[in-house]
């Protein structure tokens, strides 16, 4: 395991203090990979605070290019990178916070050619996928895998996230055996909702990552933020799941 340089003590100082974090879990983190599917308005912000927390390697995972309508809520897209690669100004902004980071930028969605090998690559998945198709074959493969994954969602005004670990707790396919009839591609947002709950979806990964705490296992976090509601509730595994076989 590497451990932490002289800069990386001073960097994260103030989050060393926090109990059972510490130096060994800093050092957890400095040796961990992420696979982050998507780097719009959930996976930008959850991938900025991975960096920020000093998680070493990052998987992105985004196809297309930068578009004006991306820049309400896409928080590593810039003006000046419009019609260019998501992952490249992905990949740009987070060198600029921490050029210690390691980077592996795939300029594809999640798909059925290469869902099984980036899995593989990670030792936890944070999945901010809008698409169910995507999140579908992300569940399939961390259950397949035995990879940890934190499944983070959101439309309109209301969001939602669970932590997955194979073998303890529900799947994604228990909760939606199959994808939502009225869900659809486009969907009102504003980046402050995604934002929210990607912050959630990052300290849950790292709790993962270094072992303090207790991560939403069996449990469903709901969020209303037009009423500013929130919930958490319990969830079971589906008998006859085609996934998680429970």
């Amino acid at each position: 395991m590497k451990q932490l340089t002289a800069e990386e003590l001073a960097t994260y100082e103030w989050q060393l203090d926090v109990p059972d974090h510490g130096v060994e879990g800093q050092e957890r983190l400095k040796n961990s990979t992420v696979l982050v599917s998507r780097c719009g308005g959930l996976g930008s912000v959850v991938a900025y605070e991975l960096a920020a927390a000093g998680v070493g390697t990052l998987i992105l995972a985004h196809a297309g290019n930068v578009k004006p309508s991306d820049l309400n809520r896409q928080l590593l897209m810039t003006h000046d990178w419009l019609g260019k690669p998501r992952v490249e100004s992905a990949e740009r902004r987070l060198k600029e916070l921490n050029p210690r980071l390691n980077i592996i930028s795939v300029p594809e969605n999640i798909n059925e050619a290469n869902a099984e090998r980036l899995v593989g690559m990670a030792d936890v998945i944070v999945d901010a996928a809008p698409l169910f198709e995507e999140r579908f074959l992300m569940n399939r493969e961390a259950v397949k895998q035995g990879k940890p994954l934190v499944d983070c969602a959101m439309y309109e005004l209301e969001a939602q996230i669970t932590t997955i670990v194979p073998g303890e707790t529900a799947c994604l396919s228990c909760l939606y055996p199959e994808q939502p009839v009225a869900w659809k591609r486009r969907f009102p947002v504003f980046g402050a909702v995604s934002g929210t709950i990607a912050c959630l979806g990052a300290i849950e990964a790292i709790k993962l990552i270094s072992g303090f705490g207790t991560p939403l296992t069996n449990r469903l976090l709901t969020m209303n933020m037009r009423t500013m509601d929130i919930q958490t509730i319990g969830i079971k595994q589906r008998k006859g799941c085609t996934v998680c076989g429970s």
